[in-house]
């Protein structure tokens, strides 16, 4: 479709054959054409093949049984035949359809065939004249093939009948030069023809390539576009270090599981993640190493999770966990293996007294609150008192110790 889009934006520019002068867009026009040009040409072979097994019936008529009709009958079956076989063949074989030898060869047989049945039959000069005519015009529009052709076997009856006239009955030079009129007009109408409606098919086929060209380009912009759009989101939804979700896309989710938890009666718990100690990992090692390891810490806790749990960075060295239909004991449990997943990672940059370690604070959501905020609360707060006795543990807020959650 590329190889056209020039010459379909320039009008489709053809040559002296009526084909393009791309090279590439006339082969894909005529591979398109291909189905129907095959079943032209076999209806244009029954056709033909058909008119001359009935002049048998009007030899018959005209000759009787002698063996000049014997003679016309035969070439006249002989050439039909021919006809149906490249008919049938074409029926089996549609891309053979462009193949020029076969098809032309076949051609030169009927044209020849029907030259030799003018010695041969006693009609007058001008039935004769009015059959090369008929047969000229149909060279032109029903048999589908290229103008150098057309005009080679246009040319080869009009030369023949003129040189079988002259062999059968001399004609005067009056009826000559008219019977060269007659077909030479016969043989411009038919190519003006041809060319118009070849012109025409082309030009369509131009602005249908032009149209596909057009709409592919379209749809690669539609993609263009929906992708850049999904690159938008996922940047105005992810947090760019660790790749989770950033706070305020975690909180869009948490809130539809908050309202759907008191909708329907159902468990909803939060975890608060802190790293333990990070900001003198990061005073010790810099910021490159701060990032390694809010990213690897992201990493863990992610992959502990269910499909259903939401996970997303709250700031700093601090994540924000929702689990539903979870309730305080799987909660526990699942930031049990979250903290133990994170004491066993090892980074090369890091010595054994600076083993990384997480301080989880849990709540959950109880029936009658109205906002997400308090159970948050309630979860910070137990982080904080996690932090209080020793950092590397999991904290239920039921749990925390009173005072520490007043201070908090």
């Amino acid at each position: 479709m590329t190889a056209g889009k020039n010459e379909a934006g320039v009008g489709a520019s053809l040559n002296w054959r009526d084909e393009f002068h791309d090279s590439a867009l006339e082969s894909l026009f005529r591979r398109t054409m291909q189905i129907q040009d095959s079943e032209q040409l076999r209806r244009a072979l029954w056709i033909v093949a058909g008119i001359f097994l009935l002049f048998i019936v009007a030899d018959h008529l005209l000759l009787g049984a002698g063996v000049e009709f014997l003679a016309l009958a035969a070439i006249r079956i002989g050439v039909a035949l021919c006809c149906l076989a490249l008919a049938r063949y074409i029926g089996h074989h549609p891309a053979h359809a462009h193949w020029p030898f076969p098809l032309n060869l076949v051609y030169l047989g009927a044209s020849t065939g029907l030259l030799l049945t003018i010695l041969l039959h006693p009609g007058s000069i001008g039935l004769h004249v009015s059959s090369i005519v008929v047969a000229s015009l149909a060279i032109y529009l029903l048999v589908p093939n290229r103008l150098p052709w057309i005009l080679t076997w246009s040319g080869y009856l009009a030369f023949g009948f003129v040189l079988v006239a002259a062999l059968w009955k001399p004609l005067s030079p009056g009826m000559l030069a008219s019977c060269i009129l007659i077909l030479g007009f016969a043989n411009l109408m038919g190519w003006l023809t041809y060319s118009r409606l070849n012109r025409l098919q082309r030009k369509q086929f131009a602005l249908l390539v032009d149209e596909r060209e057009a709409n592919r380009k379209l749809q690669q912009e539609i993609e263009e576009r929906q992708l850049l759009e999904a690159q938008l989101r996922h940047m105005a939804s992810t947090d760019p270090l660790t790749g989770i979700a950033n706070r305020r896309h975690f909180f869009e989710q948490a809130e539809r599981e908050f309202h759907r938890a008191q909708r329907e009666g159902t468990p909803l718990a939060i975890c608060m993640v802190d790293i333990d100690l990070f900001k003198t990992v990061n005073d010790h090692h810099g910021h490159a190493v701060g990032d390694l390891v809010l990213t690897t810490v992201a990493s863990c806790c992610a992959s502990v999770l269910r499909e259903t749990d939401l996970i997303g960075r709250y700031g700093g060295e601090e994540f924000v966990i929702a689990l539903p239909q979870a309730d305080l004991e799987t909660a526990t449990f699942i930031a049990e293996r979250l903290r133990h997943k994170v004491t066993s990672l090892r980074l090369p940059m890091l010595d054994e007294s600076q083993r990384l370690s997480v301080t989880v604070g849990i709540s959950q959501v109880e029936p009658d609150e109205a906002k997400l905020e308090l159970a948050l609360q309630r979860a910070d707060d137990a982080l904080y008192a996690g932090k209080s006795q020793g950092r590397n543990c999991v904290i239920v807020a039921d749990e925390a110790d009173p005072s520490i959650a007043a201070r908090a």
